[in-house]
C-alpha cells in the first residue's frame, strides 16, 4: 500500500512538473532529427534540427600526464595527511594495488569506499616547481552542457589553470584561472562568474573562490557552464529558448562551449600558509579523486546519436550528412552547400537538410560532361558542377574561353568544344570567338591569324613592307631585310638610307671627302652615262 502510494504520488509529481516546466523539457533535448507528416502530396518527411542527449563524457576520454613520471608510487613513498604533518604513515606503491593511485583513479565510476584518487609525488625536490599538466581528449568535438567538476582528495591547488583547445591539443587557450590570490599569481584581479554579465560571458576570469579551506566540504572547484547559461535562460534554467537562440546568433558562444580537450594545469600544490614548511615536503602533494565533464557530442544539429566503437566517438548523422561531426554532405547529395542546423525557430529548430546532386535530364541536365549538382539558394535554381571537355555554363552548354563550339558535333560529344590555337603573335587575345575565329592583330589575317596581308611580311608578326628586293627600292647602295628594313652603308641613315649620317651629326664639310654626293643634277647624271662621257659636266 505504501509503494503504491509512493507511486501515485511520484506520478503526480513527474505530471505537475511537466507542466510546470513543459518547454524546457523539449526545447532542451532536440531529441528527434525528422518525422513523418500527412501532406495533401501524402506522408513526407518533416526535418528538424536535433542533437545527442547530454551524458558523463569522462566515460569516453583518454587522460596523459605531463610529466609522465608524476604519478606517486615508483619508487614508493610514504606521505603525510594534509591536516596533520605529522601523520605521515600513507604509503603509495605502485606495485601494490591497494596502495596504487594511477591516473584512471581519477575517474571513479565503481562509487568505492573508502574513496580511490590518482595522487602525484610529493614536493620533496622543493624549491623547484611541483606542476603537472593533465590532458583530457576525447578525439572528437565535444559541447559542454553541465559544470566541470574537479574534487581534490588533498587541498585544492593554491595556483591552477583550466585550459580548453578547439584542435585537438595543438593550441590551447585559458578557461579560468584559479588562485589564493589572482593579483599575485596571475596579475589579475579576482572575479567570480557573478560579476560577469550577458555582455562579458565570455571574459576569461581569475578566481580565488575554490582555492581556500582545507576541510571536507572544501574540495572541489568548479568552472560554471550553467552561471554562464543563466545570464541567458534565467536561474533555474527556465527559459532554454532563449539560451538557444543566443546560441544561434551570439558570435562564437556556442564556441565558447566547445572543446576537442581540456587541460588542467596544476601550478602549486596547497601549503596552508604563507610559507612552505620545509622539514615536511611530504604533506605537498596533489591528490584528485574525481572529475566530472559533462556534455554532447556536436554534430551539427544533425543527429541525435554518438556512437563509441573502436576508442572513437562518432557522430550517426541525419540530413543526409556525414563525418565525425555531421560537418559535410554525403555523397551524391552536394545539391546545396553544406551548413549546421539551426535551433530557430523555436521549438523545432532548421534542419538545412541536403538534397541529391541531381543528374536527370529534367532536373540537371549537363550534357554528359558533368555528374554532380548544386542548388544555389540565392538564385533559385541548379547548377552543373565541375564541367568537363573543356566545358561551362549552368548546363555545361558552352565552350570555356580559348575553345570554340565544333559545329559538326552534338552537345553531349566529348569534342564539342574545340581549341582556338590563335597565333599568340598575330591575334590579340589568346582566345578566339564562340565561332571559333581569332581577333587579329593589323596587317595579319586568317581564322588563327598567322597570315599576312598585302604589303606585310611575317617578322615575329606582320609587319609593313618597307623596301622590297625586286624593286631596290632602299638608296645609296642599301639593301633590303626581310622586306622590312634597310640596312644602310656606314655612311648613310634613314628608312630607305636617304639620308647623310653626318647630316645628322652636323659634321658634313667640303673637303670631308666622306660620302660626298655626285655633283649635278640626277637628270645630268643619267645623260653623261648615256652619252658614255668619262666624267659628268660641272657647271
Amino acid at each position: 500500500m505504501y509503494l503504491s502510494r509512493f507511486l501515485s504520488i511520484h506520478a503526480l509529481w513527474v505530471t505537475v512538473s511537466s507542466v510546470m516546466q513543459p518547454y524546457p523539457l523539449v526545447w532542451g533535448h532536440y531529441d528527434v532529427c525528422k518525422t513523418q507528416i500527412y501532406t495533401e502530396e501524402g506522408k513526407v518527411w518533416d526535418y528538424m534540427a536535433c542533437q545527442p542527449e547530454s551524458t558523463d563524457m569522462t566515460k569516453y576520454l583518454k587522460v596523459k600526464l605531463d610529466p609522465p613520471d608524476i604519478t606517486c608510487g615508483d619508487p614508493p613513498e610514504s606521505f603525510c595527511a594534509m591536516g596533520n604533518p605529522y601523520m605521515c604513515n600513507n604509503e603509495c606503491d605502485a606495485s601494490t594495488p591497494e596502495l596504487a593511485h594511477p591516473p584512471e583513479l581519477m575517474f571513479d565510476f565503481e562509487g568505492r569506499h573508502p574513496s580511490t584518487f590518482w595522487q602525484s609525488a610529493t614536493w620533496k625536490e622543493y624549491p623547484k616547481p611541483l606542476q603537472v599538466n593533465i590532458t583530457l581528449s576525447w578525439s572528437k568535438t565535444i559541447e559542454l552542457t553541465d559544470n566541470i567538476v574537479i574534487t581534490f582528495e588533498s587541498g585544492r591547488p593554491d595556483q591552477m589553470i583550466l585550459e580548453k583547445s578547439l584542435d585537438y591539443g595543438r593550441t590551447w587557450q585559458p578557461y579560468q584561472y584559479y588562485a589564493t590570490d589572482c593579483l599575485h599569481a596571475f596579475h589579475m584581479d579576482p572575479k567570480s562568474v557573478k560579476d560577469l554579465s550577458q555582455h562579458t560571458v565570455l571574459e576569461i576570469i581569475c578566481t580565488e573562490e575554490y582555492s581556500t579551506g582545507y576541510s571536507t566540504n572544501s574540495k572541489i572547484i568548479h568552472f560554471e557552464i550553467k552561471d554562464r547559461f543563466a545570464f541567458f535562460a534565467g536561474p533555474r534554467l527556465r527559459n532554454m529558448a532563449s539560451l538557444y537562440g543566443q546560441l544561434d546568433t551570439t558570435k562564437k558562444l556556442r564556441d565558447f562551449f566547445t572543446v576537442t580537450d581540456l587541460r588542467i594545469r596544476l601550478l602549486r600544490p596547497a601549503v596552508g600558509e604563507i610559507f612552505v614548511d620545509e622539514l615536511h615536503l611530504a604533506r605537498y602533494f596533489y591528490a584528485i579523486s574525481d572529475i566530472k565533464v559533462r556534455g554532447r557530442c556536436k554534430c551539427n544539429l544533425h543527429a541525435t546519436m554518438c556512437v563509441y566503437d573502436n576508442s572513437k566517438l562518432t557522430c550517426e548523422c541525419e540530413h543526409n550528412t556525414t563525418g565525425p561531426d555531421c560537418g559535410k554532405c554525403k555523397k551524391n547529395y552536394q545539391g546545396r552547400p553544406w551548413s549546421p542546423g539551426s535551433y530557430l525557430p523555436i521549438p523545432k529548430g532548421t534542419a538545412n537538410t541536403f538534397v541529391p546532386a541531381l543528374d536527370s535530364l529534367s532536373n540537371c541536365e549537363c550534357f554528359g560532361h558533368s555528374n554532380r549538382c548544386s542548388y544555389i539558394d540565392l538564385l533559385n535554381t541548379v547548377i552543373c558542377v565541375s564541367c568537363k571537355h573543356n566545358t561551362r555554363g549552368q548546363h555545361c552548354e558552352l565552350c570555356r574561353l580559348g575553345y570554340f563550339r565544333n559545329a559538326s558535333a552534338q552537345l553531349d560529344d566529348e569534342n564539342v568544344c574545340i581549341e582556338c590555337y590563335c597565333n599568340p603573335l598575330g591575334s590579340i587575345h589568346d582566345r578566339c570567338n564562340g565561332s571559333g575565329f581569332c581577333e587579329c592583330k593589323t596587317g595579319t589575317t586568317g581564322p588563327k591569324c598567322d597570315e599576312c596581308l598585302p604589303g606585310n611580311s611575317w617578322y615575329y608578326g606582320c609587319q609593313p613592307n618597307v623596301c622590297d628586293n625586286e624593286l631596290l627600292h632602299c638608296q645609296n647602295g642599301g639593301t633590303c631585310h626581310n622586306n622590312v628594313r634597310c640596312v644602310c652603308p656606314d655612311a648613310y641613315t634613314g628608312i630607305l638610307c636617304e639620308k647623310l649620317r653626318c647630316e645628322e651629326a652636323g659634321s658634313c664639310g667640303s673637303d670631308s671627302g666622306q660620302g660626298a654626293p655626285p655633283r649635278g643634277s640626277p637628270a645630268l647624271l643619267l645623260l653623261t652615262v648615256l652619252l658614255g662621257t668619262a666624267s659628268p659636266l660641272v657647271f
